[in-house]
């Protein structure tokens, strides 16, 4: 599968790079401990078995509308069918929109199948998480708020990018000039 991300400006991705030191530390999940050199904060819109010359064209005009400022909105807990921990980010017009275009780019080359309910517009939920894991509850009960920093107000959504889930590979996706 391929991912089609985007990346936080510098100092949205300390401050999560901070929250998941803390979780680290408090010896809670955490993304901290995901050691690959692909590993950094991002916001996830769709994946899609592979980028087609259709789908990458219309990324590349994406890839042209950014930056993009978000904001966070506070903590969220998801159980589906792993435990993660995250900030949330505001759904408002012009992230709904960038969302919308980048999901009908990956749809019209895509088999439906293959294409992940969670990312579908009618259900997705933007965020950028903190920790995750197999073990249900892992963040429930617990004083997490408390532990972590206050996420940043204001964010930039900087650069799209690609992973690769099977080679490990990460792709910038470029505007088109």
């Amino acid at each position: 599968m391929r991912t089609v991300e985007v990346l936080l400006d510098e100092a949205a991705e300390l401050g999560v790079r901070e929250a998941w030191r803390r979780l680290a530390d408090a010896g809670l999940p955490s993304q901290a401990r995901h050691r690959s050199p692909t590993n950094s904060p991002h916001l996830t819109l769709a994946a899609c078995p592979e980028l087609t010359a259709p789908i990458r064209w219309e990324l590349a005009e994406v890839a042209a509308a950014l930056p993009l400022p978000v904001r966070f909105t506070g903590l969220v807990r998801f159980e589906r069918p792993t435990s993660v921990l995250a900030w949330a980010l505001d759904l408002d017009a012009a992230l709904a929109g960038l969302h919308r275009r980048v999901w009908d780019a990956v749809a019209s080359d895509s088999p439906p199948e293959a294409l992940n309910p969670f990312h579908d517009p009618a259900r997705w939920s933007p965020h950028v998480t903190l920790g995750r894991t197999r073990r249900p509850g892992a963040f429930t009960g617990r004083r997490v708020p408390e532990m972590l920093p206050t996420p940043p107000l204001s964010v930039q959504l900087i650069t799209l990018r690609s992973y690769d889930t099977e080679t490990g590979a990460l792709e910038v996706l470029e505007p088109r000039i």
